[in-house]
């Protein structure tokens, strides 16, 4: 009777320390494949630090937006953005007093000369397209022009927009300084050639400022990118042709650019992060359309420093 309780004692033992055996190796196993799965999906590396960018005010709203978005998901970097126009933009980024500098022209157009190899320090990353509209008061009773109208007013040949089919009443024009890239776009594309700035012409710096005196000085006319137009100013027509995004992709439009934000030499860790994430689809396929820019995958035509355009 004791032999016969020792075995049984014996036997519960060992299927005893058997499941405990089991139970184990199965942990363990558990545990081998916790630490393999996180091996195999590492985090990404943490994004910090500051950084500027400046420059184009017809880019500025887009900069202004993505760049909150992506502090928004990158909580260890600060981004301030500024305008300024285009030349200043490519002067401080050349200079090093900003990281990135917004341009709606290619750097050789504005760095050229004495500061053309400066230019070649420059890395462009081509974020969008802009285009530029005519626009005016909306009593002046115009709602197309054709470019040698454009050319007639802003060289102050026509003064009255009675002599182009609007009302009697006197042309006020609302230009940009030299060194904007709107004001560049407008005269390669609208006019075909430099303007000069006429004694009773305002010249403002901020787009929009320039919407602001256009909606409210009765007789104004400026030019304004697409992201600017808003009820309060008449977009006009160029040759017929309305200043679309359809229109400005399929090559209908002619007065666009390119929007650039140029580094000086390659990005590295914020910066990098910060222009790969305006190229991304999240930018593009929302901010940049919504923002009224045409994202660069949606031209149907290329335009290069020449101002030479061809099909894609």
């Amino acid at each position: 009777m004791k032999k016969s309780l020792l075995v049984l004692t014996t036997l519960a033992l060992s299927i005893s320390l058997a499941a405990c055996g089991k139970n184990n190796n199965s942990n363990n196993a558990d545990a081998g494949a916790s630490s393999g799965a996180s091996s195999s999906a590492p985090a990404s590396a943490a994004v910090s630090g500051a950084f500027s960018a400046a420059g184009s005010t017809a880019l500025q709203p887009l900069v202004d937006q993505a760049s909150k978005k992506f502090m928004d998901l990158n909580k260890d970097v600060t981004i301030t953005v500024n305008g300024g126009g285009s030349g200043a933009g490519l002067s401080q980024v050349s200079e090093g007093t900003v990281q990135i500098g917004n341009s709606d022209v290619f750097a050789e157009e504005k760095l050229k000369d004495a500061d053309a190899e400066k230019a070649k320090e420059l890395v462009d990353h081509q974020v969008a397209v802009v285009s530029i509209a005519a626009v005016s008061n909306k009593d002046v009773g115009v709602d197309n022009l054709t470019k040698a109208q454009l050319v007639d007013i802003f060289t102050g040949k026509v003064t009255n927009w009675k002599d182009v089919g609007g009302k009697d009443e006197k042309i006020v024009l609302v230009n940009r300084p030299a060194s904007s890239g709107t004001r560049a776009t407008f005269e390669n594309f609208a006019l075909g050639a430099k303007s000069e700035d006429l004694p009773d012409s305002i010249t403002e710096d901020a787009s929009g400022t320039v919407r602001k005196l256009v909606s409210e000085t009765p007789g104004a006319i400026g030019y304004l990118a697409l992201s600017y137009l808003d009820d309060t100013i008449q977009a006009l027509k160029y040759e017929g042709v309305d200043p679309t995004a359809e229109n400005v992709a399929s090559g209908t439009y002619p007065v666009w650019a390119y929007e650039h934000m140029y580094t000086k030499g390659e990005p590295e860790g914020a910066v990098k992060a910060f222009l790969d994430y305006m190229l991304s689809d999240e930018i593009q396929g929302t901010d940049v359309k919504d923002l009224g820019y045409i994202p660069v995958s949606d031209m149907k035509v290329t335009r290069d420093v020449e101002g030479k355009v061809t099909n894609k």
